[in-house]
């Protein structure tokens, strides 16, 4: 794909959990941002493009497969989303709640995992190692509150 200077385009955005891995099935999370206009052709496959001032410290060149085209249409508004984009291009999530916990033995170490609820429109859900998350988010770990025999606890409930 191809593009020529004043056209408009989408810039690919990965988004990820707090802990740093990708999303598997995240329905409703945008895979691209923009549309933001190219500026010139570096080369048939790096673009410059125009970023907004809070993306002014990323790198402005792109390769073609972060790019999609923008086929403008004077019905179509666009209202930007209050998206924090980092430099290098993941999109931070945080989570809900937390579920449920568990132990599991394994070689004799004992692993304790929590299950945590990352958006509650799509019910994402994922088991994670409850040591990564109270380091990543200690607010949500009231006390030493064990989870077991609750239902869920909302993030900073006690």
């Amino acid at each position: 794909m191809e593009f020529e200077a004043g056209d408009h385009v989408f810039l690919r955005v990965t988004p990820t959990v707090g802990i740093g891995r990708a999303i598997k099935s995240r329905k409703l999370t945008p895979r691209f941002v923009g549309p933001y206009q190219i500026l010139k052709t570096i080369d048939v496959v790096a673009y410059e493009i125009a970023l907004p001032p809070h993306l002014a410290s990323m790198h402005n060149v792109f390769h073609v497969s972060q790019l999609r085209k923008y086929i403008a249409d004077p019905s179509h508004v666009l209202e930007p989303d209050d998206i924090q984009i980092r430099e290098d291009l993941t999109i931070n999530t945080r989570p809900v709640r937390i579920l449920d916990s568990q132990v599991k033995k394994l070689r004799g170490k004992e692993l304790k995992t929590v299950k945590v609820l990352w958006d509650e429109i799509t019910q994402e859900m994922t088991w994670e190692m409850e040591d990564r998350m109270r380091q990543s988010y200690p607010h949500s770990f009231p006390g030493k509150s064990n989870f077991r025999g609750r239902k869920s606890l909302k993030m900073g409930e006690m």
